[in-house]
């Protein structure tokens, strides 16, 4: 549903067995183990994009986007840890940036990416760059971001950042949709904002 059909990730967890460590057990009882400042163990993520290709290391083998989706998997997963293991109000809520997280998907799949942020954002706070209606027409506040010269071109470039509600919101998703502002595509958009909803 993160538009990885065949993907699989395996995380390999590799005894170091490098110099002992003098520990003491729950009973006292004195033992070693092999540990430093970068623990016990060495931790690998491998990263299988589609069935037949070879899996490696994830940041050998995965795309931009891959990755983002990847690590919005694992924080979804992260987070229902903490939601059932944390006794309430116990740790402060988390913040998460993914840049456009949407590489390479649309459609179902976008729709399915940005409810997910959403299920996120229930417990953290979530920064999504997107160039897609579906995945921005969940958010709780979105903000275009536009850049240009500021006097013609003869100087630095500018950059604005505006939020948009209410009908603002509705023609820019309508915008994102369909390039325009047609009746067609404000009543698409619409309709999608109504639908983004977890409640």
């Amino acid at each position: 549903s993160l538009a990885m059909a065949g993907a699989r990730l395996d995380i390999r967890v590799t005894d170091r067995g490098e110099e002992a460590v003098p520990v003491s057990d729950s009973a006292g009882e004195a033992s070693t183990w092999p540990l430093d400042a970068n623990g016990r163990d060495d931790i690998e993520f491998l990263f299988t994009p589609f069935p037949g290709s070879p899996q490696l290391p994830m940041g050998k083998s995965a795309s931009g986007g891959e990755l983002s989706r990847l690590m919005l998997a694992l924080e979804l997963a992260a987070a229902d840890r903490r939601s059932s293991a944390a006794p309430a109000g116990e740790g402060g809520p988390m913040t998460f940036i993914f840049d456009e997280v949407d590489a390479g998907v649309g459609g179902k799949a976008a729709v399915e990416l940005g409810r997910r942020l959403a299920r996120l954002a229930r417990t953290s706070q979530v920064i999504v760059v997107t160039h897609l209606a579906q995945v921005a027409s969940w958010a709780d506040a979105q903000f275009v971001v536009t850049k240009g010269a500021s006097d013609g071109g003869q100087s630095a470039v500018t950059t604005t950042v505006a939020e948009v509600c209410g009908d603002a919101r509705a023609h820019e998703i309508a915008r994102m949709l369909s390039g325009s502002e047609s009746e067609a595509s404000l009543d698409h958009a619409r309709e999608l904002l109504a639908s983004s909803s977890l409640t």
